[in-house]
């Protein structure tokens, strides 16, 4: 069963954080933000926070505590999640006079994001759209697997395994993250580092794309050559336990 705080962190930190992507990647996000100067500020009870900065046509989210020109509360991560599964609404405490924004180029933005997280296969025929997904799709579980590793019950089992390090993860001519693990807590970071323990590299965005979205299997890839794995491997080993619970978080 999905921990209730787990899936708050991974709906902050991994799906809300893709905001900053879509913004670059997508034509139609861009457009809905460019004259925009405005932060937001998501604070969740009992649970964690974070900021979205839109400035000079560009999105950033951050962990890091900042002044914010809109605050919105969240009585529990409960309230967060069903906020983000469109069945309740934030309470701002601040900002009261530029909710506007939050009701027409947030929502749209929210709802672009939805329409790149939910592939069909029609919509995976179409170049633009399965670079899109491929991108968001491997940000959104990569981050999560820190998420997992750092809250869930089983996952914070399967992170004190990881010895520490960084563990590079990569899609050739796609995306990039490292994961740095210390004492078996996980941090997820965009970009690629020089010297990672461990690496885990991804031929092309068709082999990402199609494990990502279960249509092929890691084990079957790595034997193909498909998925590259060096280093010092039990980082991934462990490592792809927590992966493997990602698609029970993002159904």
């Amino acid at each position: 069963m999905a921990d209730t705080l787990t899936m708050a962190n991974i709906n902050l930190f991994a799906v809300i954080r893709n905001l900053e992507d879509l913004c670059e990647l997508d034509n139609e996000a861009k457009s809905l933000i460019k004259d925009k100067n405005i932060s937001l500020e998501f604070f969740i009870k009992n649970g964690s926070k974070g900021f979205l900065n839109f400035e000079s046509g560009k999105c950033r989210f951050t962990k890091e505590d900042q002044s914010c020109d809109i605050k919105l509360f969240f009585k529990s991560p409960q309230h967060f999640n069903d906020m983000i599964n469109g069945k309740a609404n934030p309470i701002p405490t601040k900002g009261i006079t530029k909710i506007n924004f939050l009701k027409n180029e947030f929502t749209k933005l929210t709802e672009r994001l939805s329409f790149y997280l939910k592939p069909t296969d029609n919509l995976l025929a179409d170049k633009n759209y399965f670079k899109i997904n491929t991108y968001l799709t491997a940000y959104t579980a990569f981050f999560a697997i820190a998420q997992i590793g750092n809250t869930d019950k089983i996952g914070k089992i399967n992170a004190s395994r990881i010895p520490d390090g960084i563990i590079s993860i990569s899609v050739a001519e796609g995306p990039c993250v490292y994961l740095e693990v210390k004492n078996g807590h996980i941090e997820a970071h965009k970009g690629s580092v020089a010297s990672p323990r461990a690496y885990m590299i991804f031929d092309s965005l068709k082999t990402a794309n199609g494990l990502l979205n279960g249509k092929l299997d890691s084990y079957t890839c790595i034997g193909d050559g498909k998925i590259q794995v060096k280093g010092f491997i039990p980082m991934i080993d462990n490592m792809n336990k927590i992966l493997a619970m990602v698609p029970s978080y993002l159904k």
